[in-house]
C-alpha cells in the first residue's frame, strides 16, 4: 500500500533506539511532508556525524579532533580523572559545572550476560593513561546498577596495587525525593553513605 522507499524509512527509522513502528511513522511522514531542505539538511547531518566524529585519543569521548575540548582545557586538572561508562553519562556531569578534572569514557559496563567483559571496555586504555599521566584520584561514575556496581569493584581491585586514590560517587536519595516512595536498595545505599554535617 506505501511507497517502498517510505517503508525503507520507516523500517530504518524503527532501529533506533526508544523508536517503536507507530514513532518511526510518525517520523517517516514528518520528514515527507517537510521542505526538501530540510530532508537534505538533516541527511548531510547524518553523513557528517559519521564521516567527522570520532573518539577522542585520550578520554575516548566524542571529537572532531585527535583531542576532544575537554582533554585540551588547560584550566582542567588533570590529576583527577573521572571514569563513565557513556558519553551521556559524561554529558551529564558536565551539566552540573561541578566537575574541574577530566574525563575516559569506558563505552559500556561489564555484563558477562551480554558477552561484555573487561577486552570489550576501554579499561586496558585507562591504564595506559594512568601509567604516563600523573593521576591523584579516580572517581568511578559508573550506573547505580548490577553492571554498573560490578565495574566499579572491578577496576577498584584492579587500580589499588597503583597506589591511586579511587572513589565512588555517592548515591542514595535524590534531592527533593520523600523516604515513603524510596525502594530498599535506595534507602540502603543512603544510610550506608550517610556522612557528618
Amino acid at each position: 500500500m506505501t511507497p517502498d522507499p517510505l517503508n525503507r524509512l520507516v523500517a530504518q527509522l524503527a532501529r533506533l533506539p526508544g523508536i517503536g513502528e507507530k514513532t518511526a511513522q510518525r517520523l517517516a511522514f514528518h520528514i515527507l511532508r517537510a521542505p526538501d531542505a530540510y530532508a537534505e539538511a538533516l541527511g548531510e547531518a547524518i553523513r557528517d556525524v559519521k564521516e567527522r566524529v570520532r573518539l577522542c585519543e585520550r578520554c575516548y569521548a566524542l571529537t572532531e579532533h585527535t583531542l576532544c575540548g575537554l582533554c585540551e582545557d588547560p584550566r582542567r586538572d588533570e590529576r583527577v580523572v573521572c571514569v563513565v561508562e557513556t558519553v551521556a553519562d559524561q554529558m551529564a556531569l558536565e551539566r552540573t559545572r561541578e566537575f574541574k578534572g577530566r574525563y575516559h569514557v569506558l563505552h559500556g559496563a561489564l555484563s558477562p550476560l551480554d558477552g561484555v567483559g573487561p577486552e570489550q571496555l576501554r579499561i586496558k586504555e585507562l591504564l595506559a593513561r594512568l601509567s604516563s599521566q600523573p593521576v591523584e584520584e579516580l572517581i568511578l561514575a559508573t550506573n547505580p546498577n548490577v553492571e554498573g556496581e560490578a565495574t566499579a569493584l572491578y577496576l577498584s581491585r584492579l587500580l589499588q596495587p597503583m597506589g591511586l586514590r579511587v572513589t565512588r560517587i555517592a548515591q542514595g536519595l535524590p534531592m527533593g525525593g520523600d523516604l515513603e516512595y524510596a525502594d530498599q536498595a535506595t534507602l540502603a545505599k543512603a544510610l550506608s553513605g550517610r556522612r557528618e554535617l
